[in-house]
């Protein structure tokens, strides 16, 4: 499979530096990129690290979870091996994305987040919660608290930080923002933020989108970049800037100041990537949605 070095040669270091910058002005690390690697499922750890070279990332966003690249109860034999292929290949596991919602021995938590830590991931994704609609739901907020405190505490101690992803949908923890920032807002961005998820809050708040992204802003550690249609009452997921989502989000993110990384995911993307014919098809893709991405990083 080509390498890194492949991939580059046709294209000007110049463009890349300027597409996307790896340092501020001021020197300080600044939004690396990476894509959420859930469509490579079945690829090898060094196959994925390859693809993730080919196109010019910084690292990748990888699914460490139930039915996930790695189960979590393999996590302290295999994840080693996952970091050490993106190593070779000069990237790193941006955001470890789990299922973990608490600190419970079911879920291995300790185990994963102590393994993560040391081999210097910086950042996990939260699994999903979601409310039961036939109970009241300031409770169960109320409720979750305890667990967010026990987890936030571990993680503090192990040094990776707890992301919690927005989704959109009836139930969803998160889908409405205020509900988990009105907890998160208890606790310093490098303790708990947000992997802010602008496709589910564009569902959710419509032409208000922006309120939510105002909201969280000082608490945002990971930006999602994907892009949606409505298909009937149905949402379909769809290359980066056909969809709704409003372009005006990249300036807006820049123009915050925002420094933490990005995360391109292309959930739209169908097949086996063991199929040769289809990783092609995939690594076009991932290579027309970072065009789109430059484009709206760039905005004046």
């Amino acid at each position: 499979m080509p390498n890194r070095r492949t991939f580059l040669h046709g294209l000007s270091a110049s463009a890349l530096a300027g597409a996307f910058p790896l340092k501020a002005a001021t020197g300080s690390p600044r939004n690396r990129l990476c894509f959420f690697s859930k469509h490579l499922q079945g690829l090898s750890f060094d196959d994925i690290a390859s693809v993730a070279a080919e196109v010019g990332v910084d690292g990748i966003e990888a699914p460490i979870r139930p039915k996930g690249h790695i189960e979590p109860e393999r996590v302290p034999d295999e994840l080693p091996k996952f970091v050490e292929a993106l190593k070779k290949q000069g990237l790193e596991m941006t955001i470890l994305t789990s299922g973990i919602t608490e600190v419970s021995a079911e879920q291995h938590t300790e185990s994963v987040l102590r393994t993560a830590a040391q081999l210097g991931i910086k950042r996990f994704r939260m699994g999903v919660t979601k409310y039961d609609l036939k109970q009241p739901i300031w409770p169960q907020l109320e409720a979750a608290k305890p667990k967010i405190k026990d987890l936030v505490a571990l993680s503090r101690e192990l040094g990776i930080q707890p992301l919690f992803q927005n989704h959109s949908g009836k139930d969803y923890m998160g889908a409405p923002v205020w509900d988990v920032y009105s907890m998160m807002r208890d606790y310093p961005p490098g303790q708990f933020s947000f992997a802010f998820d602008i496709l589910h809050a564009t569902v959710e708040g419509g032409l208000s989108w922006p309120l939510h992204f105002q909201l969280v802003s000082d608490h945002i550690g990971a930006a999602y970049l994907k892009d949606f249609k409505w298909v009937g009452r149905k949402i379909e997921t769809c290359p980066l800037g056909e969809g709704q989502v409003n372009p005006a989000y990249g300036k807006m993110l820049m123009e915050s100041g925002y420094q933490g990384p990005i995360s391109l995911h292309v959930e739209y993307l169908k097949g086996d990537a063991k199929d040769p014919a289809v990783l092609k098809s995939f690594r076009d893709a991932h290579q027309r949605d970072l065009g789109v991405v430059r484009e709206w990083l760039a905005q004046k």
